[in-house]
């Protein structure tokens, strides 16, 4: 099971539902009905919309045969991801400084900032304006992006060569 669970670790039990239901050709309103739920609660978690519960996850463990704890395992680290994602987000920099062109092949609200830091450093200081590269520094710090960019194989555009020698040979 620890396998298993690694694999899936941080989707929703409900997507895991839904994939195991298809597998074995059963419907969701049949294995409602099997373990005494209503359809629509049970519709309701394999859509994501409703977490999944103890009493209705050891039901549908038993009925399905799955190891027992599997469906709370995953809800809970469903949950330990989204609250993650939702401190990342409170740890990025000030969005309103960067033009949505910069980014113009993403949405910029979505951009995970510490995991994708590379990304974000070379693209701004590339194509940066002043602000932008001001804003980079600001929540970076100038020794992540030394050290970012020093980790960086390709070789550098002139722009941003030009904004690496202007904005941190002087930090």
């Amino acid at each position: 099971m620890n396998e298993q669970l690694s694999i899936l670790k941080g989707i929703h039990p409900g997507q895991f539902l839904d994939r195991e239901l298809r597998h074995r050709g059963l419907k969701s309103k049949e294995l409602a009905l099997a373990v005494g739920e209503h359809p629509q609660t049970l519709s309701a978690i394999i859509r994501g919309k409703r977490a999944m519960n103890t009493p209705l996850s050891l039901r549908i463990e038993r009925n399905l045969q799955l190891d027992e704890g599997l469906l709370m395992q995953l809800q809970i680290f469903f949950e330990i991801e989204q609250e993650k994602r939702k401190q990342a987000s409170l740890h990025r920099p000030n969005l309103g400084k960067f033009r949505p062109a910069l980014f113009w092949d993403t949405t910029i609200e979505r951009i995970d900032w510490i995991n994708n830091r590379r990304y974000a450093i070379q693209r701004i200081f590339e194509r940066g304006t002043e602000s932008e590269i001001l804003e980079t520094i600001r929540f970076y710090g100038v020794d992540t992006i030394r050290d970012t960019l020093s980790e960086c194989d390709s070789m550098y555009s002139a722009s941003l060569q030009e904004n690496i020698s202007k904005y941190l040979c002087h930090a």
